[in-house]
């Protein structure tokens, strides 16, 4: 490592000379604050993340979180998975490496997941939007609305109404 102008004072020696830079920080690196604030994290989201095994620090300097410039994309990646439904576990697993069968039969079982929530939210869109342009009085007294709600309830319920005369 090359010390930065100012870090140690010439001619210095001895066991405690290389003390500062040491404990000094690498160029670029990051704290934990200064990583988590980034993103907009508490600091506590990256410490859970580290006791679950998908961030690692760099290195400790003094006990404190010491992060390589690059170990944002990591924070960004742990990010995405979360956002596209995977647990911390599914994540640490990606990072140890799994096989092709192993990563192809997660991203699969995820894929699937996702194309359900697609579902679910474009079928909640469809019920808003018919809501909106509904010309009846009150659209939860509307046909198209009482016919989803209908397909909605679990087999052998009664439909809106209570069944007899609506």
């Amino acid at each position: 490592m090359t010390a930065e102008p100012g870090t140690t004072e010439p001619g210095t020696s001895g066991p405690d000379a290389a003390a500062p830079d040491a404990a000094a920080p690498d160029a670029g690196e990051l704290t934990i604050g200064e990583l988590a604030g980034r993103f907009g994290l508490a600091t506590h989201v990256l410490r859970h993340w580290e006791d679950m095994g998908v961030l690692v620090p760099a290195r400790r300097v003094g006990g404190q979180r010491r992060y390589a410039p690059g170990q944002a994309a990591e924070v960004a990646m742990i990010l995405l998975g979360k956002e596209s439904g995977f647990s911390l576990e599914e994540i640490r697993r990606f990072a140890d490496g799994p096989g092709r069968a192993d990563r192809r039969a997660l991203l699969l079982r995820r894929r699937a997941g996702l194309l359900e929530r697609i579902a679910a939210a474009r079928a909640s869109l469809a019920l808003v939007e018919h809501a909106l342009e509904c010309d009846a009085e009150d659209f939860r007294r509307c046909p198209e609305f009482l016919r989803t709600v209908t397909a909605r309830l679990p087999q052998g319920a009664s439909g809106p109404g209570g069944g007899a005369g609506g």
